[in-house]
């Protein structure tokens, strides 16, 4: 929006010259965005004068009349200047930029020959001078307005200052050279002349014209007046064309001006109605659907249930608070008028002006918000304009349907703006800076503060706080940043889940992110028994695949399904891992509660909220297939197995703080895996996770490679990683032996190694299994040899042979009293 300084001083006593600069910062600390503060005097530059003209000369023989004048600049000699413009006459008063100036756009201006005369300078029209759109005639001068010679920027308005601003859209009252000049007044602590309580015209009980209101929710105000009589062909006045070409309006007639000119002065959008162009009476209402009206722009439209429109018996006329119709429009012979302001619903206009794409300059200020006390105000000032330029009679009756609630008031809590923004504020202080926006207080504690009627954006307490910090001014509110607390640092399963993750990774494991999401199919596709807990996946209400509405129970769905797609982009050895949420629903019938937005919920609500969300706890797994080893000149291969699924467990476990001891492998069956080659993860004998490889069937099912492997464990059923205590670091030499146990090829080597562990001692530092071998002629159908390294040290001695040996000893003891193990060759 774009507004003159000249029209702002007529409300509000500013400093006689404030710098432009000064006033953009200045209405930034008001809080509006400031497009451009021009200084129109700037935008010419060198020498513009007026000129009055002598002579014109018609020259002939060219494509289009041509003029050769000779123009009084206030110089001893006239200055010659060629002009194509024919709307003015000798002695005429106009408008001359000397040889040397330059108008706006960059325009330089020199002396030339042309047209077979020389010409010094141009005389200028309004487009030329950036004052409109008008190329058609130069600009002429009221006759003895001015002397030739002088400076002729006053005399055509260049002397202003203009002032471009965008308004948020939740402040319409400063759609208007009085809600800007309002702002202003705050700021520079300037005397304002409110020209919304000007005089008003006083409503009758009697009507000028027949009108009907319908629904009082879309408009809930409507008034009007009628004048007679006026004389339809005298032209805007000046000052109202400049300040309507300023603000971005085409001037069309006087009335239609004047309208405009009222809505950019109070706020308060109006129209026009040819009152010997209606049908009967008037009726304000929605559209019935089917309607259609053709608006001013020449667009025949369907209108919506929604919009609401002005009737006659011809039916609709004008899209109300958008835009006219065509067979109520003022004409050129109009001399009878109703002009009509009224009050809309903002959300209506908002939503008719974006369904039929007409984002008029009133509708612009409808869905901001207009005060809905401006009608009979907007009404007297269009009547005293036309009356004064047009001439006519007003009419006796004057019509105002009012049904416009009173603004109710707000509670605020004397201490919530030192509370919110940070700066003590004293309950006069509050009163002072409230008082300036428009607000009436009556209270102690709390504040009832009522908002004015040109604030509908004042709803709550914390818009008050707001207009508090925005009057008491930003600068003032000290850049201070807030104590922090003392950061706690991660907490003990971040550090894990990144240990862990970080252990994988070097292990060769590639992270892979995944979606959430599974088909229905997958369970079935992993052949889960009936039962399985898994199969009770949560559903979403608005998935962003129908092909995938479940949120997954395990990661190796998706985790397999990245796996497949990097086998068919040509990769053959893979080794994956992801860490991520699992989502396990309570299997509870109890709805939830229905919680609304009006208030906190309570603790029963709150508890009952969370007793339907699923747990969703950490998961880790490992997808592998192809070699873990790639075969090269320096030797075979080795092709990823079981061994290494059930290994990345324990690379898992031991990184999360787990020492091996507590880890358990033992044989199990459990789906998708396969019952032979499937081990289950105990830790502390609790149950953690599987790994192996996975089920044949599973694999042919998802077309993945044979003797694909995969883990996966629960890293919260993990306990807390113990606080590690320092080792104690024996500088003595250790006792190397070496045992070879046969047992019964059923008997897991875990337990064996258990069962060392438990005879050896404390004198046992470690326990490695290092060689397994199977012969059914050298050690007997169903057997196999488990060869171990144990290393023996004490923290305070050397070691005898005799203690050594006394320790393997026991050691094999336990292991055969658990296991059956025997020393092989014994």
């Amino acid at each position: 929006m774009k507004l003159s300084l000249s029209w702002l001083r007529e409300y509000v006593e500013l400093p006689a010259a404030p710098d432009p600069a000064e006033l953009d910062r200045t209405l930034v600390g008001l809080g509006i965005e400031v497009e451009s503060v021009v200084d129109q005097a700037a935008t010419v530059k060198g020498g513009l004068v007026v000129g009055r003209v002598l002579e014109i000369e018609e020259l002939t023989g060219f494509k289009k009349p041509i003029r050769f004048c000779r123009v009084d600049v206030g110089n001893p000699e006239p200055q010659e200047i060629v002009c194509g413009a024919r709307n003015f006459a000798a002695g005429d008063l106009v408008v001359v930029i000397l040889p040397g100036g330059e108008l706006p756009g960059g325009f330089v201006i020199g002396a030339r020959k042309t047209y077979g005369r020389n010409s010094h300078g141009m005389i200028c029209s309004a487009a030329e001078l950036g004052l409109g759109t008008d190329h058609d005639g130069i600009v002429v001068l009221p006759a003895d307005s001015a002397v030739p010679g002088t400076d002729a920027r006053p005399a055509v308005g260049l002397d202003d200052v203009i002032v471009d601003v965008e308004i948020t859209p939740d402040r319409g009252y400063q759609m208007s050279v009085r809600g800007i000049a309002r702002e202003l007044s705050h700021a520079y602590d300037a005397a304002f002349t409110d020209p919304g309580h000007g005089s008003a015209v006083a409503p009758t009980a009697e009507a000028p014209h027949p009108v009907r209101v319908e629904d009082t929710v879309g408009c809930d105000r409507f008034s009007a007046v009628v004048v007679r009589g006026i004389d339809p062909s005298v032209p805007s006045p000046g000052f109202i064309q400049q300040r309507l070409t300023t603000a971005g309006i085409r001037s069309i007639s006087l009335a239609v001006d004047i309208t405009n000119y009222v809505m950019l002065e109070l706020g308060q959008p109006m129209h026009v109605f040819d009152l010997n162009l209606l049908r009967g009476g008037l009726v304000v209402r929605r559209a019935r659907p089917g309607e259609k009206l053709t608006t001013l722009d020449g667009v025949a439209r369907v209108l919506d249930a929604e919009d609401m429109v002005i009737c006659d018996e011809s039916g609709p006329i004008s899209l109300a608070a958008v835009m006219g119709g065509e067979t109520s429009e003022y004409q050129p012979t109009t001399v009878d008028v109703l002009l009509e302001a009224a009050h809309w619903d903002p959300v209506m206009v908002g939503r008719t002006a974006r369904r039929h794409k007409l984002f008029s300059e009133a509708a612009k200020r409808w869905e901001r918000g207009v005060d809905p006390q401006l009608t009979l105000v907007a009404l007297a000032r269009a009547v005293e304009l036309l009356t004064t330029y047009a001439g006519g009679t007003p009419d006796e009756f004057v019509l105002d349907i009012n049904h416009v609630a009173d603004p109710a008031p707000i509670n605020l809590p004397t201490d919530l703006a030192t509370r919110r923004i940070g700066v003590p504020y004293g309950v006069d202080q509050l009163g002072d800076l409230l008082t300036k926006v428009g607000c009436t207080l009556t209270g102690v504690e709390p504040l009832d503060v009522t908002p004015p009627s040109w604030r509908p954006d004042l709803l709550a307490p914390i818009d008050l706080v707001e207009e508090v910090a925005r009057l008491g001014g930003y600068d003032a509110i000290p850049s201070v940043l807030p104590a922090t607390r003392g950061g706690g640092g991660l907490s003990a399963e971040q550090i894990r889940r990144r240990t862990v993750g970080r252990a994988m990774a070097e292990s060769g494991y590639v992270e892979v992110l995944s979606y959430p999401f599974v088909a229905p199919g997958a369970a079935d596709a992993f052949g889960l028994a009936p039962d399985d807990p898994r199969r009770s996946a949560v559903k979403l209400t608005n998935p962003l695949s129908e092909q995938e509405p479940l949120l997954r129970t395990s990661l190796l769905p998706p985790l397999l399904a990245t796996l497949k797609r990097n086998l068919g982009r040509g990769e053959r050895d893979i080794a994956l891992y992801e860490l991520g949420t699992v989502f396990q629903p309570h299997l509870s019938a109890t709805a939830p509660p229905v919680l609304g937005v009006d208030r906190a919920p309570s603790e029963p609500e709150w508890t009952a909220a969370n007793a339907i969300v699923p747990a969703q706890p950490w998961h880790l797994a490992v997808a592998l297939t192809g070699d873990a080893a790639p075969a090269g000149w320096w030797g075979q291969g080795r092709t990823a197995t079981w061994a290494d699924a059930i290994e990345a467990a324990r690379t898992a476990v031991s990184a999360a703080g787990i020492s091996p001891e507590r880890v358990t492998v033992q044989a199990a069956g459990y789906a998708p895996w396969h019952p032979g080659r499937c081990a289950a993860i105990l830790v502390d004998g609790k149950l953690t996770g599987h790994a192996g490889e996975l089920h044949p069937a599973v694999l042919s099912t998802l077309e993945l490679p044979k003797r694909t492997c995969a883990m996966e464990i629960d890293l919260d059923a993990l306990p807390v990683k113990p606080v590690t205590q320092a080792p104690v670091i024996s500088s003595f030499p250790p006792a190397l032996i070496d045992v070879a146990l046969v047992v019964e090829s059923s008997v897991p080597a875990a337990s064996v190694q258990e069962a060392l562990v438990a005879g050896a001692g404390s004198l046992l530092e470690s326990v490695r299994l290092f060689d397994v071998y199977e012969s059914a002629a050298q050690l007997g159908e169903g057997l196999k040899s488990l060869a171990y390294k144990l290393t023996f040290r004490a923290p305070d001695r050397t070691l005898t042979v005799e203690e050594a040996v006394a320790a393997r000893d026991a050691a094999v003891a336990e292991a055969a009293s658990r296991t059956g193990a025997t020393l092989r060759g014994a």
